[in-house]
């Protein structure tokens, strides 16, 4: 018997990434208009950005449904595993509930399910976590236990680099926008305890970024835990950020993600961000 992990495309793991960790990604989809396309398979974040970027309205996400989780489900539990799910928050998406559906449906013995309560590269630091328990020898249930625990203490804090998507989106008004952009304010979000909200707004990138280096150092990041980078189509301003980090704190481990579809329809490119687990 060995436990497998699954998680959904809102974790940001590329396919390389979700093969190196052992880890099965299930995809949401994606829709422009009446286009639509499955996140992370038929259509890569850099693709999703470059079609965002022309498009005049937001694109939609959809939830994973019951009958797409109890299929997975069960085959696994044909071959004899144990199962671990990770899913984004339950605030943010119906995904969650669609697994408990399914797990309901086929009875709770070896299907183990964790709602992060966090997503993007947050969701993608509890997969990673989850995944090095594995493999030490835990099983479904230990792994289960430790990740709602580890979960109340992942904190993700990120950079907003355009103001548009927001307005877009309806976050902001048209007029707030238009002087949030000339005053060059970038907002501040942050994910804890399920939900996105506001935290700070900044003007200029760069202090922007300082004030998340800052946030870390205030909320002690725990140095036995992995560091999570990631961004919107900005891979230099996220390593720049990245040395910063890793030049002031402790970081034993660390890895990266492109923000996919989920968070990015309202942060926009150049979006850069962190998510760490703090002391206990």
């Amino acid at each position: 018997m060995s436990v497998r992990i699954f998680t959904d495309s809102t974790s940001d793991l590329s396919q390389q990434q979700a093969q190196q960790l052992g880890v099965e990604v299930i995809p949401l989809t994606v829709r422009f208009g009446e286009e639509e396309f499955v996140d992370g398979v038929t259509m890569t974040p850099a693709e999703f950005y470059e079609k965002l970027e022309s498009s005049q309205q937001l694109p939609q996400t959809a939830q994973i449904n019951p009958d797409v989780f109890e299929k997975v489900f069960k085959a696994a539990r044909e071959q004899g595993d144990t199962l671990v799910g990770i899913f984004l928050s339950s605030d943010l998406s119906g995904t969650f509930q669609s697994a408990r559906v399914a797990q309901q449906m086929l009875g709770e013995e070896g299907i183990v399910l964790v709602d992060s309560r966090t997503v993007t590269f947050g969701l993608g630091l509890l997969v990673r976590e989850a995944a090095a328990m594995r493999d030490a020898g835990k099983s479904a249930q230990e792994i289960g236990q430790a990740l709602d625990e580890l979960r109340h203490r992942v904190r993700l804090y990120a950079a907003v680099d355009t103001l548009k998507y927001l307005r877009l989106g309806g976050r902001l008004s048209g007029a707030a926008a238009a002087l949030g952009g000339l005053l060059n304010i970038k907002p501040l979000i942050s994910v804890q305890e399920g939900k996105v909200e506001s935290v700070a707004k900044v003007r200029g990138l760069g202090p922007a970024l300082d004030w998340i280096v800052s946030r870390i150092e205030t909320e002690e990041m725990d140095p036995e835990h992995m560091v999570m980078f990631g961004h919107t189509a900005s891979p230099e301003v996220c390593g720049k950020f990245a040395q910063k980090v890793l030049e002031k704190l402790p970081v034993a481990q660390y890895d990266w993600a492109e923000i996919g579809s989920t968070v990015g329809t309202h942060a926009g490119l150049g979006a850069v961000g962190a998510a760490f687990i703090k002391k206990a």
